[in-house]
């Protein structure tokens, strides 16, 4: 089979997958954010992990700059905000609630409509194709009683204990 673009989206649109915003401040406080899927743990014992920031995003700058981003991974409340993030609206920050982190230079933390958040600090950034690798130090942690919102082929969904049951008990 051909491992091309078209067939590398499909391979990784083929499972759920969590969706966060991630968020930073640029040197006048200017807050900056994007949808994420490509949010993954390297190390619980160092506390990192690691984001994939696309080169021409608007918020890449405000992480080079700030050296701290939070990743907001969302709530099921949270489908309308990943849209706006994802697009290029002008103001993303209009229509949601954020305070600014203490610990990550101001990154908006979006505690309204978050299953949990991480207050990062950039360790390091690898350059590689068209985006950068940034590994980040977490240094503030936030998780809340709430359904997390997912993504899949191109759609969103919910994952609560109740349905995974009963999915597991038609597959027997």
């Amino acid at each position: 089979m051909d491992a091309g673009s078209a067939r590398f989206s499909e391979l990784f649109g083929s499972f759920p997958t969590p969706i966060a915003i991630v968020t930073a401040t640029d040197a006048a406080g200017e807050p900056y954010g994007f949808t994420s899927n490509a949010v993954c743990s390297v190390s619980a014992a160092a506390r990192l992990l690691l984001i994939s920031v696309g080169k021409g995003s608007r918020t890449l700058p405000a992480i080079m700059s700030s050296r701290a981003f939070a990743v907001n991974f969302l709530s099921a409340s949270g489908r309308a905000a990943s849209q706006v993030f994802a697009s290029k609206a002008a103001d993303k920050f209009a229509d949601v609630v954020w305070r600014p982190s203490v610990v990550a230079a101001g990154a908006p933390l979006l505690l309204d409509i978050a299953l949990s958040y991480a207050e990062c600090r950039v360790e390091n950034m690898i350059e590689v194709s068209d985006h950068w690798l940034v590994v980040a130090r977490v240094e503030g942690i936030g998780v809340f009683p709430r359904e997390p919102l997912l993504y899949r082929r191109g759609e969103y969904g919910v994952w609560s204990r109740h349905t995974a049951d009963a999915e597991e008990l038609s597959a027997l």
